[in-house]
Parts: structure tokens; sequence; C-alpha cells
């Protein structure tokens, strides 16, 4: 792995560059939060060669939404759940989006 390798990382909104314990500081919240949220499987955070915890940045984004629901009362299964549902609205609103303009005959698709 060359150093521009390593930063290409920076920019990698999947890479788990984050610990259990730095993610729960940036978010101020606990350890047992994300615990709790990977075990309602909203998010998978992956394992070190050690077994520790890594988070991405997406990840955090999506625990931040949860503890943002759970803040406001909302139970942590039932705000993974709304997270989720988020998500999928999310997703297909944009395949949508995605087949009105491959569909509109003002904007034939592109022949390569």
């Amino acid at each position: 792995m060359t150093a521009d390798d390593s930063f290409d990382r920076l920019d990698d909104d999947d890479y788990p560059a984050y610990t259990m314990g730095r993610a729960a500081d940036m978010l101020g919240t606990t350890q047992g939060f994300l615990r709790a949220i990977g075990e309602a499987r909203l998010i998978t955070p992956l394992r070190s060669a050690g077994g520790h915890r890594r988070y991405s940045r997406y990840q955090l984004r999506i625990a931040a939404r949860a503890r943002e629901l759970v803040d406001r009362g909302t139970p942590i299964e039932a705000a993974c759940r709304i997270i989720i549902l988020e998500d999928q609205l999310e997703e297909a609103q944009r395949i949508n989006a995605e087949h009105r303009r491959t569909s509109d005959p003002a904007n034939p698709p592109v022949q390569a």
C-alpha cells in the first residue's frame, strides 16, 4: 500500500476508520448505544484483526440520526425501524426518478 492509497481512504465514507470509543465520543453517546443499534441491525460495524468494532463515517451519520430520534423520546427499536424505512423510501424515490428520466420521450436514453 502506498501513501496515496492511505490518503484515498480519507475520502471513503465506507472505510471503517473509527473505534467504538472514538465513535461514541464523536456522537456524544455511549458505547452501549452503539452496541444497541448494532443489535437492532441498524448498522453492522466491521471488525479489526483483533475483533474490535470499527465504524465508517456513513455508519456514524446513521447512528447520529438514531441518537436524534432517541433523544426526542423514540424507543431505540422504533428509531432504528424509522431510519430503515427512511432509507428505503429514499432509494425508491431515486429509482422512480431514474425510471421517469429514462422513460421520458423528451429525454431518450443515450446509446453507447
